[in-house]
């Protein structure tokens, strides 16, 4: 049988590496030993076409066969070799192909083609984004700068705990909904008064949780989009926060919550408080009532997941489209002029690609602004209502929030995967990204929707360290959780949303990841450098080069001790020769378990 070598991840086989820009042209090298060769074509198609765009590759009389392409409009591609060889005094057909190599059965290329993205073009962040460390605020959860801890707009038909350290709760109806809200009193006098901990932290960017008017302690049940809510405070009290965060070198992004709004919204208002004959819900006359599908009026309407409490929203709707992303008046556009520097939008995949680019448009209209995607999939490849999303090609989002590098650590350190198959899952995405894509995803263990990374670890610090190390060597923006640096634990919602616990901080970890900040803050190479992947048996290691700079961490991911055997380094897309670095350092050296280096 013909020895066959192709590796997308190395510039010898594909130049440039990973995404590229429309007209832009890709050189392709495969390599055929062994073998009587008649013809090897490379043969690509369109996402959704079923015929392929057939190139002859050219045989450079080594083994090698070359050939270029040139991509046309942003979109997927996908491709895969066909090889005509001799054997036995016949010609025998082989195509190879992403995680099979060599097949012969046709019906399998459609499942294992290799991707190829092409872009429309780049999105360069603002380089205070670039060079970001990030901290995710819950805002009814991390600080009550009222003097006396009163707790400012108590909400009808809501309790109000007796002690920061209560563990949350809902209190829930007989048919599961969720009949009495839980409130802290965190508001944004008390972030004001926590900015000088943000800072001695090494935050430079916030990520806030909804602060408009709402019914729930989330806040993902928008009740007016123009109001700052008011438990957490005035209009004014959030333009001091800004000014006071910018004067600390600190940027903001908003939560934008637009696929649905709450019921109890002056938009929809089931229960009347914004009037008796207000909302769509109650009058059929009204402005809003458009904006949304009734099923059976006004008690059966289409809402998100089926959650009554949150009425969908009609997205194509002109009227809704002016109101979220107009130029003049919109709720992006108020927001962004008082001083907010993005905006994270909430469940991106329920979006119109048209919808996002449209707000993106208008966020154009001013400098040094980010928009980033809430989205748990590779968002190269992402469907979602059957349609194969826009998210990549430089018109609309920024990035998305990292969900598939927290998957891949997290089974790292609780062995549930080898380190070959993540690095495989990670390099993967990598390649399918363009890279200023990739490089403003924005990086989290865990959030307001996940288990902390101490309670997913099971509380063992060796595992929560490392994750935490992994995740500040990634390209992308490291987020942290407000809390995850004091030692906060808690399990999946509403456990993972406790009171920021002042005065009770582990000391040791909130140490450790200053440490962590400031290292990466120092460097360069963290927060701009390439990326490169190592696996080792039991051993995983990140890479990073900018020029002539480099690092490289390598942990043994195993509950037992392990000796590092250079024979067994698989590399991926390690074009400064950090592989080398790592064998030549490190060739039979015992590792403990856990053990990590750094070079």
């Amino acid at each position: 049988m013909a020895s066959i070598r192709f590796n997308p991840w190395s510039e010898v086989y594909k130049r440039p590496f990973g995404a590229i820009k429309a007209g832009q042209a890709a050189e392709f090298m495969i390599e055929v030993y062994d073998a009587y060769v008649k013809s090897v074509e490379l043969e690509i198609y369109r996402d959704g076409e079923s015929t392929p765009c057939i190139l002859q590759m050219e045989d450079q009389h080594d083994g090698r066969y070359c050939c270029t392409y040139t991509a046309g409009s942003a979109g997927l591609l996908f491709y895969y070799f066909k090889l005509v060889l001799y054997e036995n005094n016949s010609e025998q057909t082989y195509y190879y192909c992403l995680g099979l190599g060599v097949t012969q059965n046709e019906g399998e290329l459609s499942e294992h083609s290799y991707q190829l993205t092409v872009y429309e073009r780049e999105v360069e962040a603002p380089d205070w984004y670039q060079d970001a460390v990030c901290y995710q605020i819950f805002p009814d959860r991390f600080a009550n700068g009222n003097p006396d801890g009163r707790i400012d707009g108590r909400k009808q038909n809501s309790f109000i705990y007796g002690t920061d350290s209560d563990l949350p709760m809902y209190i829930r109806n007989k048919d599961g909904g969720i009949d009495r809200w839980d409130f802290y009193g965190g508001n944004i006098r008390g972030i004001i008064e926590k900015i000088p901990y943000l800072k001695e932290l090494g935050i430079t960017m916030i990520y806030l949780n909804p602060v408009f008017e709402a019914t729930s302690n989330h806040r993902y049940d928008t009740n007016d989009y123009m109001k700052i809510d008011p438990m957490l405070g005035t209009e004014d009290d959030f333009a001091e926060l800004l000014q006071k965060l910018h004067a600390n070198g600190i940027h903001v992004i908003l939560d934008g919550v637009f696929n649905h709004v709450g019921k109890n919204s002056r938009y929809f208002n089931a229960g009347g408080l914004y009037g008796d004959d207000e909302g769509a819900f109650r009058n059929k006359e009204s402005k809003y009532y458009s904006w949304f599908h009734f099923i059976h009026y006004p008690d059966s309407y289409y809402s998100w997941w089926g959650v009554s409490d949150l009425p969908t929203v009609d997205k194509e709707n002109p009227d809704y489209q002016q109101f979220i992303y107009g130029k003049k008046d919109s709720v992006i556009s108020k927001w962004t002029s008082f001083g907010v520097d993005g905006w994270r939008l909430d469940v991106a995949d329920e979006l119109t690609d048209d919808f996002i680019e449209n707000i993106r448009k208008t966020l154009d209209d001013y400098k040094k602004r980010v928009l980033i995607g809430e989205v748990w999939e590779d968002a190269s490849n992402k469907v979602a209502y059957s349609k194969r999303r826009r998210y990549v090609y430089g018109n609309g989002l920024y990035g998305v929030m990292n969900y598939p590098l927290r998957k891949c650590i997290i089974d790292l350190v609780l062995s549930s995967r080898s380190p070959l198959e993540i690095a495989h899952e990670l390099m993967q995405l990598r390649e399918n990204y363009p890279r200023d894509f990739f490089f403003n995803s924005l990086n989290n263990l865990d959030t307001h929707d996940t288990k902390r990374i101490i309670t997913a670890c099971s509380g063992k610090m060796q595992l929560v360290r490392t994750a935490w190390e992994l995740l500040f060597m990634f390209p992308g923006i490291p987020c942290v959780y407000y809390g995850d640096e004091a030692g906060l634990v808690g399990d999946s919602d509403p456990d993972n949303r406790r009171f920021f616990p002042w005065g009770h901080e582990n000391q040791e970890m909130l140490q450790f990841m200053k440490r962590l900040i400031s290292k990466r803050r120092a460097s360069q190479v963290l927060s701009r450098g390439e990326l490169s992947l190592f696996v080792c048996g039991t051993f995983f290691g990140i890479g990073r080069f900018l020029g002539d700079e480099s690092v490289a961490y390598l942990v043994n991911a195993s509950d037992c001790e392990a000796e590092f055997n250079p024979d067994q380094l698989q590399s991926f897309h390690d074009e400064a020769g950090l592989g080398a670095k790592l064998c030549q350092a490190f060739a039979r050296k015992k590792f403990g378990a856990w053990e990590s280096v750094e070079i």
